[in-house]
């Protein structure tokens, strides 16, 4: 038996050389950012380095940077703080129906405060339709969220046409862009975004550390009151290893992007290949194409994705599931609801994401297990014998 980490989309490991750049930041340069002396002063420098670093990583101006404690809290802040800047405009909102739950649910909240949303539908590879989106639009329309790439199913949106139109109606856009970091390349200029959320624990980076760039000129309203940190919109002492560590994961893999996708895609190829020749009564989640270098998702039918994820872990395979189930909740994935797919059939789900630590040899170990585990469970199922006696 060999351990497989397959789970990339959840969280990936810190780096040697991310870890190396924040130790000093723990003990030896401890000062307070804000404070007017030497020790402080010397930390600033530091924080404005990390800064550029992430600004240049996503063509941005290191003023455009604001350091938060990650995914959800600049989803929140952007969606919030854009809508309560510019509710005189409007009350409307754009999303998605497969938008991570920092979005949606913040939406929900915004909901509740008087705040109208729409949620755009997606087809079965989880992809939005331009025509939609335009419809959708009124002249109450102030905000539209769209997240770059899936977590769950990894299908990437046409991040460019939705800006174009948000830009032409005058429209503030924002995208979640956590999953994409990394993967794809981003200029948020060229691309005309206007507000993009990111975490540095999705590459290689450590937790509890995230970024939010706000185009000059996009008005926006604090979230966290507080101290005059980050120039006075977000409250609170920086997290000053987590920023140098944001700041080295994001230079490091936005530099090695090409190297790393070409490795990585071709270990994807060969596990979906593998999965779908290999074991029948399997459906492939997302688009074929337009989907993340390392996300493979899956439902097999008549099995519970749970029982699986349990019987790979006994085999040292580490996945995950697009069914809320572990979670204490018995529906499945909203992503794979909105797809398309019914509720029996979504909760036999699993993703397999690759990272830059994945070999040849690993997949081939999730090719030599994963089949027999998948017929084991489908032998206890009833709907399984209906199969294959002929029904």
């Amino acid at each position: 038996m060999r351990n497989v980490y397959l789970d990339h989309a959840a969280t990936t490991y810190t780096n040697k050389e991310v870890l190396k750049e924040m130790i000093p930041f723990f003990s030896e340069f401890y000062g307070n950012p804000s404070s007017l002396h030497t020790y402080g002063r010397e930390v600033k420098k530091h924080i404005d380095i990390a800064r550029n670093k992430v600004a240049r990583a996503i063509g941005a101006l290191p003023e455009e940077i604001y350091f938060t404690a990650g995914g959800s809290e600049s989803d929140n802040w952007a969606i919030k703080g854009i809508t309560y800047a510019n509710v005189s405009k409007g009350k409307h909102i754009i999303t998605t129906k497969i938008e991570h739950h920092a979005a949606l649910y913040t939406c929900e909240s915004l909901e509740k405060e008087g705040f109208s949303v729409t949620y755009l539908p997606v087809d079965e590879y989880g992809m939005i339709n331009i025509n939609e989106l335009k419809d959708a639009i009124t002249d109450e329309t102030i905000l539209i969220s769209i997240m770059y790439a899936n977590n769950e199913i990894g299908t990437v949106q046409p991040i460019e046409k939705i800006a174009n139109i948000a830009k032409e109606k005058k429209i503030y856009f924002h995208t979640d862009a956590v999953q994409a970091i990394g993967n794809i390349k981003i200029n948020v200029k060229e691309q005309n975004i206007d507000s993009l959320s990111l975490s540095a624990h999705k590459f290689y980076g450590p937790k509890g550390i995230g970024a939010l760039y706000i185009r000059k000129g996009v008005k926006i309203k604090n979230l966290i009151h507080g101290g005059g940190q980050e120039k006075g919109k977000r409250a609170g002492t920086e997290n000053v290893p987590g920023i140098i560590g944001l700041g080295k994961a994001i230079e490091r893999a936005t530099e090695n992007i090409d190297e790393n996708n070409n490795k990585i895609l071709k270990l994807r190829n060969k596990l979906v290949k593998g999965i779908m020749d290999g074991i029948p009564y399997t459906i492939l989640t997302g688009h074929p194409e337009k989907r993340l270098p390392g996300s493979a998702s899956f439902c097999f039918k008549y099995i519970e994705g749970e029982a699986l994820l349990l019987n790979l872990d006994l085999k040292g395979i580490a996945g995950s599931s697009g069914s809320a189930c572990t979670s204490g909740s018995l529906d499945p994935s909203h992503v794979l609801l909105s797809i398309g797919l019914p509720h029996e059939i979504a909760h036999g789900s699993l993703r397999l994401t690759i990272g830059e630590i994945n070999t040849e040899e690993d997949i081939e170990y999730v090719l030599e297990v994963l089949p027999g585990i998948v017929e084991k469970l489908r032998e206890m199922s009833p709907l399984y014998d209906d199969v294959k006696g002929g029904n």
